[in-house]
């Protein structure tokens, strides 16, 4: 009995070999040997069918035979809930998508453990063919959304152009799908806005069904040109200034646009219009809550770039320095020297004692100029170390301008140093020869470098401030608007206010 058990199962390991491979010979051959070897399939421990690992390397010819020996494998599912279609989709084999799909068309609808249809997979990696498949096979599975986004935001989220074509005109002018929002409120043309598609965009705004909503709003009270402007989304870069263009011209409009000829302040017996006041507050509120939060967070991989790149440079400097502190220029004494030599001002019991620097008696000023120079920046680069290895939130351009100007510090101090020490170390001769010939260049080239530094850095920490007070003054302006005329209803008597009569 046990030898018989152990040659079945070794006869459905032979078969999921087969598998892999794709003999069909061998199938074909262990089916006549053990006509009910397909069956016992689903005592074994695997979780994945044959025809799982048949449709997903692509084995045609095999999936057909295991499809028309074993219907029932088409709507078996994996430990991951995923169907043979998903795996076939998923890697882009039509013609077993295809077989598949005459076998069992219902298996479209089938979620896997991450709520995906096969259709959401064959839209993630673009698969034009078999979406196409697909949406004949089982129309309605364009409806089905995947944690809120539909499948037309999947496309967007995954550059796929052509699949976003194909699955418009499939919506055969459906426009309840084509302007269905998102899990974060936005719509197809928000997001395509959001990730600078130009040609999706474009595509987007020829569709009438999409140009007739192109003004409405995400939930915050954003329109596609508030997404890219007020809330700005991409930097102001060439291709921001061409997406502008494009929605300018499409006729979309900001909600403050829309809401310019709104009338300035309600009366207290029109309730509706005072609620629809408070509805354009809040979502113009939103808005400019949006554009701050957005302008404090990074864009791009910029602040990562130049968060390593001060992680690398206070690094060096640190540890120059703190080479330089404890082997300072000369050399320490190697052992008690007494006050006989001439030039060295020791200590009050006249002894230059051993570790100690021996240029810091000959030229003790000196001496000082430079150690408070090479301390300053020591302790300059370990700020901007510890900021960093402790993961302080830099998610601020003010933040990172805020070490960056830490590290100049560190990077003036250190030319401090080495200019104190090359003082302490070259005879007075060579270094009155250095500075006539070269020092002094070098010196102008460098004061220039930090010049230019400092303004371009003065310019972009004004033009950032700039931009904020831009978007926080209408708001200030408005609020104070709003409160005076609160005001002045208050203190207006009964037969003063209209309103009240």
């Amino acid at each position: 009995m046990d030898k018989r058990h152990d040659e079945e199962e070794n006869m459905v390991v032979e078969l999921y070999e087969a598998s892999r491979t794709g003999f069909v010979s061998t199938l074909t051959t262990m089916i006549q040997r053990d006509a009910r070897i397909l069956d016992r399939v689903s005592l074994t421990s695997f979780s994945e069918t044959p025809l799982h690992l048949s449709a997903l390397h692509g084995h045609l010819e095999f999936s057909r035979v295991l499809i028309s020996k074993k219907p029932t494998f088409v709507k078996e599912v994996d430990s991951l809930g995923r169907t043979p279609l998903h795996l076939a989709c998923a890697e882009g084999h039509t013609e077993i998508v295809k077989a598949l799909l005459q076998s069992n068309k219902n298996i479209c609808l089938v979620v896997d453990q991450d709520e995906r249809i096969p259709l959401h997979i064959a839209t993630m990696r673009g698969r034009i063919e078999i979406i196409k498949e697909l949406v004949i096979a089982q129309r309605e599975s364009i409806r089905v959304n995947l944690n809120g986004d539909s499948v037309l935001h999947l496309c967007l989220r995954y550059n796929h152009l052509d699949a976003l074509k194909l699955l418009v005109e499939s919506a055969n002018g459906d426009e309840l799908f084509l302007n269905s929002k998102g899990h974060d409120g936005n719509s197809v043309l928000h997001l395509a806005v959001m990730l600078k598609q130009i040609k999706a965009i474009k595509y987007l705004l020829s569709i009438p069904e999409i140009k007739r909503e192109a003004n409405a709003m995400n939930v915050i009270g954003c329109t596609p040109l508030d997404v890219l402007e007020a809330c700005n989304i991409c930097p102001r870069d060439f291709k921001c200034f061409e997406i502008q263009n494009i929605l300018k011209e499409a006729g979309i409009k900001s909600s403050m646009d829309k809401n310019s000829s709104v009338p300035e302040a309600p009366s207290s017996t029109n309730v509706d219009g005072a609620q629809r006041g408070q509805s354009r507050f809040r979502r113009w509120w939103g808005c400019v809550c949006l554009s701050v939060s957005k302008r404090w967070k990074h864009q791009g991989n910029w602040m990562e770039e130049t968060r390593g790149t001060l992680m690398v440079v206070a690094t060096v400097i640190a540890t120059m320095a703190f080479q330089a502190g404890i082997s300072p220029p000369g050399g320490v004494w190697q052992q008690n020297i007494s006050n006989s030599i001439e030039g060295f001002n020791c200590n009050q019991d006249n002894i230059c004692e051993a570790g100690t620097a021996v240029l810091s008696y000959s030229y003790p000023d000196t001496y000082v100029w430079f150690l408070g120079f090479n301390t300053t920046s020591f302790f300059a680069s370990l700020c901007v170390i510890l900021l960093v290895v402790i993961g302080f939130p830099l998610r601020s351009k003010l933040f990172i301008w805020l070490l960056t100007s830490t590290m100049t510090i560190s990077l003036v101090s250190m030319t401090f140093t080495f200019a104190k020490a090359v003082t302490l170390v070259t005879p007075n001769h060579i270094l009155n020869r250095l500075i006539k010939s070269l020092g002094m260049k070098f010196v102008y080239i460098w004061e220039g470098m930090f010049l230019i530094a400092g303004v371009i850095f003065i310019i972009g920490l004004i033009y950032w401030m700039v931009k904020k007070l831009i978007h926080i003054i209408p708001l200030l302006y408005w609020t104070m608007k709003k409160l005076c005329t609160f005001i002045r209803k208050s203190t207006m008597g009964p037969a003063e206010n209209p309103g009240n009569v």
